[in-house]
């Protein structure tokens, strides 16, 4: 392992100023320990910088890490070579690679793949090896003589416009093309070249400004030429080269006359690629709920490192506490990271926070550019205070001079990355950066997750309660409808006659509802009423999902696991039948019934099908928000924190799809899921309403909800979790097998079963085949460890043993604290 490995907390010291070598941690698989190079006379390096170095036959990211006066003893200076280029200068204070570090170690990750998440896309990257047709070396009809796969390969880099492509790219088009690529080169017909990484650049704009505006100029100049000189004047003495062609309606030759007379001058500056999002009013602070003020006041009292849970009922104004606890913050000169679990609540809860505190307020989150990416994560490093928001990954946002981080909605599982690796948490990650930079965190939740619920009554943490909705709002009341009695009444549409009600109210009266399912698409699967055949994926063992576009002009079945897609057959595969059935109802179905029902109501579709587009969520809220729909139709995305005072109905469709899954903590989620859609309603003046449909009325879940009574639900589910020692009481590790051999991977999983030691301190669950065994081709199992308390030396040593043992064809993943067993 590195050094910094073995000494964790040791913070770098500057760099010595005639140390010509330094020790690097490079960006390439399976590499986790450093390697040394040699620093050029004409660069200049601090610890902690992001470099381009040569690694084999290829370019590769690097970050430095540690200086030496000599190289080691095992190195022949001659051959050390030297470091490319510096990419970006470094960011890592002691407290933030302490953080990094610490993420590795808990999580049993190599470090740089910890560095490579914290860092925006482009920094690290290698270089990659491309193809390149070279015609006119290949004879006129030779290609018959080609192997079938080269001759793929050829035929495939003959449709490029370019004649080039990346090796990987070919590789994943055609399978097994690596030997008819060696044919093709070796042929000369294509060569083969690295090509160097392309690293984000800063963006640049031309800018003009006024040098001299002195009348006595004047007489050298043209009329035009003077009315530009007093117009940039008007606005300041300062314009980009655009705006001021578009708005003194000039051109560039005009501004460059100017240029030449020493009355201005045109010089490129970097502009920062940022998500603006839409134009909103100032807002001005909201009177405090008692409630919300006891809260506040506990929050601004923090005089350094605390943990808080602010527990709320939906819509008692969690945001507006969390907006008058930072803005103190930002006036002493600090800045403020505030986390939320989806892409989705990014624009609405950013709006919020640019009416009250402006420009200071950037976002952070994957469906951003790179280059927005890269000059937000630049602006975060000046250290001006500001208010960051952002997705899991943002937790790692580097600003230098944090007072206050903030997790809204902590509960969702969205804060956990299953994979790739680190599988880290960012209410676990957020913790720990709290305490290095002795700041508070503050986690916002009406359902707390039960790790938070139960850490934050201990007595060194803090219990902060909103238990009543602003202004007195009451709950909305929670039918609960028995489907199996709606299909006793002859009712079979999937809207119970009490939802059918609620929502021909909503096309009379004009007002807004909701309605959850549990699933995107049009429905589960499509099976053959004759033969009882159902459509499966051929790469992975579930069904496919029906899908419908353009209106139902095109009929596709999708897979939701590898994303394969096939038209919808006009008959059974196997026995020709014309009688295919759809069952189980996605967001497309209820759209569709919808549209039969209530051709009246108006209903927009919010799932990640009709989202994937940039700027997408932010399009369909501001629509529905301005009245363009009465209905909004969606999966999970509804239940995180969308604050629509219109909506006076919530409809669930079917929540047993929540209440049947076979995990340890499917009960709390179902309760949280529910209880968070269930709040979508009455948050205006209206009381509002909601219709919870399930065929398990009797459900321990469903009464709770129905009761709005979180802590009971709570202790009941800490007590069965503590007879069997499950999460938060014991702690969890999944391991997770894949390969393509389904025996080698079962008799791999079986010898690390034997290997592994009951008496070792942890009990052994498995192993058994994942739930759906097989995914993308790949074929998977698992073995999970249950520890008591804290995971210690037993688990580096069991992963150890299993890394001896796994073949080099299967993969093997560490989960620590899973939330995903599928």
């Amino acid at each position: 392992m590195i050094a910094i490995v073995a000494e964790p907390h040791a913070p770098y010291s500057s760099p010595p100023s005639t140390a010509p070598y330094v020790e690097v941690l490079v960006d390439c698989p399976g590499s986790d320990k450093l390697f040394t190079y040699r620093i050029p006379d004409d660069i200049s390096l601090n610890p902690g910088d992001i470099l381009s170095v040569p690694f084999g036959s290829q370019q590769v990211g690097a970050i430095a890490v540690r200086f030496l006066d000599t190289p080691p003893q095992e190195l022949d200076a001659t051959n050390i070579k030297p470091i490319d280029d510096v990419i970006s200068p470094g960011f890592f204070p002691p407290s933030y690679w302490e953080l990094l570090q610490r993420v590795a170690d808990y999580y049993c990750t190599p470090l740089i793949q910890v560095i490579r998440i914290a860092l925006p896309p482009g920094l690290l990257r290698r270089s990659q090896r491309r193809l390149r047709l070279n015609p006119d070396n290949i004879p006129s009809g030779a290609e018959q003589f080609l192997n079938p796969v080269a001759r793929r390969v050829l035929e495939l880099l003959q449709q490029s416009k370019s004649g080039s492509y990346t090796a990987a790219y070919v590789q994943q088009q055609i399978r097994g093309a690596r030997r008819g690529i060696r044919d093709l080169v070796n042929r000369r017909w294509v060569d083969s070249y690295l090509e160097p990484p392309r690293v984000p650049k800063p963006k640049l704009q031309q800018a003009v400004t006024l040098l001299n505006a002195n009348p006595a100029v004047y007489g050298e100049l043209t009329p035009r030429q003077r009315e530009v000189l007093r117009f940039l004047q008007r606005q300041g003495g300062e314009l980009w080269l655009t705006d001021l062609m578009q708005l003194a309606r000039t051109s560039r030759g005009v501004v460059s006359a100017l240029e030449r007379c020493g009355c201005v001058v045109v010089e490129e500056r970097e502009i920062l690629r940022r998500e603006m999002g839409e134009a909103v009013n100032a807002d001005a602070p909201k009177e405090l709920t008692p409630a919300q003020n006891a809260a506040l006041e506990r929050i601004l009292g923090f005089s350094g490192y605390a943990e808080a849970l602010l527990h709320g009922v939906t819509g008692s104004g969690k945001t507006e506490v969390y907006l008058q606890a930072i803005a103190p913050i930002l006036r002493s000169g600090k800045s403020a990271l505030v986390l939320v679990p989806e892409i989705g609540l990014t624009p609405q809860l950013t709006d919020r926070f640019r009416a009250r505190f402006g420009k200071r307020v950037c976002v952070y989150h994957s469906a951003l550019s790179d280059g927005e990416r890269f000059d937000t994560w630049r602006q975060m490093l000046t250290g001006e205070p500001q208010v960051v928001i952002g997705t899991r990954s943002a937790v790692f946002a580097p600003l230098p001079n944090l007072g206050l981080i903030v997790l809204d909605e902590e509960h969702d599982s969205s804060f956990k990355q299953d994979r790739p690796a680190p599988t880290y948490h960012a209410r676990t990650v957020a913790k720990w950066r709290s305490q290095l930079v002795d700041c508070p965190v503050v986690f916002g939740s009406a359902t707390p997750s039960l790790e938070t619920w139960l850490d934050c009554r201990g007595e060194e943490k803090h219990y902060l309660s909103l238990p009543e909705r602003v202004r007195s709002r009451p709950l909305p009341p929670i039918e609960i409808v028995d489907l199996r009695r709606e299909l006793q009444r002859g009712n079979k549409s999937i809207f119970s006659l009490a939802l059918q009600e609620s929502l021909q109210n909503l096309s009379e009266t004009g007002q807004q509802g909701i309605l959850f399912i549990h699933r995107r698409g049009h429905s589960t699967f499509v099976s053959c009423r004759s033969c009882g055949y159902v459509l499966d994926c051929p790469h992975c063992d579930v069904s496919l999902a029906y899908h419908y576009t353009h209106e139902g002009a095109t009929k596709l079945l999708r897979c939701h696991y590898c994303g394969y897609t096939r038209q919808h057959p006009p008959s059974c595969p196997e026995c020709g039948s014309p009688y295919l059935k759809f069952f189980g109802s996605g967001t497309q179905r209820v759209m569709q019934e919808l549209g039969r029902q209530f051709p009246n109501l108006k209903a927009i579709r919010f799932d990640s099908d009709t989202t994937r587009r940039k700027g997408a969520h932010r399009a369909l809220l501001t629509r529905f928000a301005q009245g363009d729909a009465q209905l909004l139709v969606g999966t999970q995305m509804l239940t995180k924190g969308l604050d629509l005072p219109s909506v006076s109905v919530v409809g669930i469709v079917a929540a047993d799809g929540l209440l049947n899954l076979s995990d340890y903590w499917a009960g709390e989620r179902a309760f949280q899921t529910l209880t968070q859609v269930a709040g979508r309603a009455g948050r205006g003046d209206d009381p509002g309403r909601v219709v919870l449909q399930t065929y398990t009325p009797e459900h321990p879940v469903v009464l709770a909800v129905r009761r709005h009574c979180y802590e009971a639900f709570v202790e009941e589910e800490l007590a069965q979790r503590q007879v069997l020692n499950y999460p938060p009481y014991g702690k969890l590790v999944l391991f997770r097998l894949s390969g393509l051999d389904a025996a080698l991977v079962e008799r791999t999983a079986m010898e690390m079963g034997e290997a592994l030691l009951p008496e070792a301190g942890y009990e052994l669950l498995g192993p058994v085949p994942a739930a759906v065994m097989r995914v993308s081709d790949r074929f998977r199992w698992q073995i999970l460890l249950k520890f008591e308390g804290n995971v210690g030396i037993e688990l580096q040593e069991a992963i150890d043993r299993l890394r001896q043992i796994c073949p080099q064809t299967v993969k093997l993943s560490v989960d620590i604290d899973p939330l995903n067993f599928g």
